[in-house]
Order: C-alpha cells, then sequence, then structure tokens
C-alpha cells in the first residue's frame, strides 16, 4: 500500500474558484482502481492551506494515476489557480490496522 500525505497552498482569493476543480480531481481519482482514500481538506486555522491525503493500492495503481488525464487537466490549472508550496511525501507500507 502507497500513502501520500502533505499540503498544498492556495491563495485564499481563490479557493472558490479552486473548489470545483478541486472536487472533480477527487471524484475522478476515487473512482480510479486501486484508490483506497483520496482527499483534499482546508486546514481550519490557515486558510488556504489544502491537506491532501491518498492511500492506493500499489504503485501499479498510483502509476496509472499519474498518467491520468483529470491529473493533468488538474495540474495545467495550478498556474491559474495560484496553487504552490506543493509538500507532498509518498509512505509504502506492508499492511494497516486501525489505532
Amino acid at each position: 500500500m502507497l500513502v501520500i500525505v502533505g499540503t498544498v497552498r492556495l491563495p485564499v482569493e481563490n479557493l472558490g474558484v479552486a473548489r470545483p476543480a478541486m472536487e472533480r480531481m477527487v471524484e475522478a481519482s476515487r473512482a480510479e482502481p486501486g484508490c483506497l482514500l483520496y482527499a483534499y481538506a482546508e486546514d481550519l486555522f490557515d486558510p488556504g492551506l489544502i491537506r491532501v491525503t491518498e492511500i492506493w493500492a500499489d504503485q501499479t495503481a498510483l502509476d496509472r494515476h499519474f498518467a491520468a488525464t483529470h491529473l493533468a487537466e488538474w495540474r495545467a490549472a495550478w498556474p491559474v489557480l495560484g496553487l504552490g508550496d506543493r509538500d507532498l511525501m509518498l509512505y509504502e507500507t506492508a499492511t494497516s490496522c486501525a489505532i
């Protein structure tokens, strides 16, 4: 299993414009084979900071995601939306457990 966690930043004034694009990205990603979790969440105390959480079944699923049309469209929108300060980390885990 592969876990991606981190943050991206958007100018606060662009959040309204970015939400529909983020929603399309999340919905399309969640529909991909091997996507176990895909979520964006706005930080309650730091406007414009978006927390990203993804869980993928395996590298093949993640590679398909990286090649997906909706990801290319999302990345193409970054300059217009002012998305920056990407800080994402990829972790590989053998198992998962409830804590």
